[in-house]
């Protein structure tokens, strides 16, 4: 299976694939280190109609998406906290506090995931993604915002849907964190620098429960590591990592409001795209 999958693919395709793959990549490492996100939103998308043009079964062609999406946010976050750590905009004390709560959310999240159709997946991630459009459209930046302690019982609740919700959409997590922080009062570079360094811990997480979760499946995914895709790695990191960096120190830079209604509105065209792939499927 995995030999004619790779040989029914001629040399134009292979460089489609390749050059769609690494254009993508240049965004999802540069909005990464801007917003403090893993780049999941725009990743697995790409990575669904990349494994679907190329035939990969249907059944988990999205958690291949999913599972290769958390691959490579792992070095992308990591590279964003270092970049966001020398502008002192990381707050380790949120990140060991919430954390904990995050990866307990993760691994739930994470079985929860895998034992979904890919229908439900597509599902699932279209919503969250239309809310995240809503959500990045409507808010506004608060003025002299003033950090106040997040409490032991906002953590848990927080920190745990958090983690449980960005599984099943192999995300970092940023698009939760950053505004829960904000709604804390912290300004927002340290809401983007602290929520790199959580979605290290949710990609970890995330990525070694579908690399394991596939392999026990024995799932026919031609080089691929349970529902983690190598190839795709591979083309992936060495961009967004060199991006996320760019991104990261941008954002200490610039203006965010533009961009931000920029991503809300890419995030509504791809809401509306999957949800005509679930009704379709």
């Amino acid at each position: 299976m995995e030999d004619k999958l790779l040989a029914s693919l001629d040399q134009n395709q292979i460089i489609f694939i390749v050059f769609v793959m690494a254009v993508s990549a240049v965004v999802v490492g540069f909005l990464a280190g801007l917003f403090g996100i893993g780049g999941g939103l725009i990743m697995v998308p790409v990575l669904f109609y990349v494994f679907s043009y190329v035939g990969i079964e249907r059944t988990f062609v999205m958690h291949l998406a999913i599972g290769t999406s958390f691959s490579i946010i792992i070095p992308n976050s990591i590279i964003s906290t270092i970049t966001h750590m020398k502008f002192k905009a990381v707050d380790f004390s949120i990140v060991k506090t919430f954390g904990v709560f995050v990866v307990t959310g993760v691994v739930l999240g994470t079985l929860f995931a895998v034992s979904l159709k890919t229908s439900s997946l597509i599902l699932f991630f279209a919503i969250m993604t239309m809310l995240f459009a809503i959500y990045f459209l409507i808010e506004k930046e608060k003025i002299d915002p003033v950090p106040r302690k997040i409490n032991l019982i906002y953590r848990v609740i927080c920190g745990f849907l958090s983690g449980f919700l960005s599984a099943p959409m192999g995300i970092g997590g940023g698009v939760f964190n950053t505004p829960i922080f904000k709604m804390f009062g912290y300004p927002i570079n340290i809401a983007i620098g602290s929520s790199a360094a959580i979605g290290f811990l949710i990609a970890f997480v995330g990525a070694i429960g579908f690399a394991v979760s596939g392999s026990y499946f024995n799932i026919n995914a031609p080089l691929s590591l349970g529902f983690v895709n190598i190839p795709a790695f591979l083309i992936f990191v060495p961009i967004t990592t060199f991006m996320a960096k760019i991104g990261a120190e941008t954002v200490h830079k610039v203006d965010k409001r533009l961009i931000v209604k920029l991503f809300g509105i890419y995030l509504f065209i791809v809401a509306c795209r999957l949800f005509y792939e679930y009704f379709s499927f």
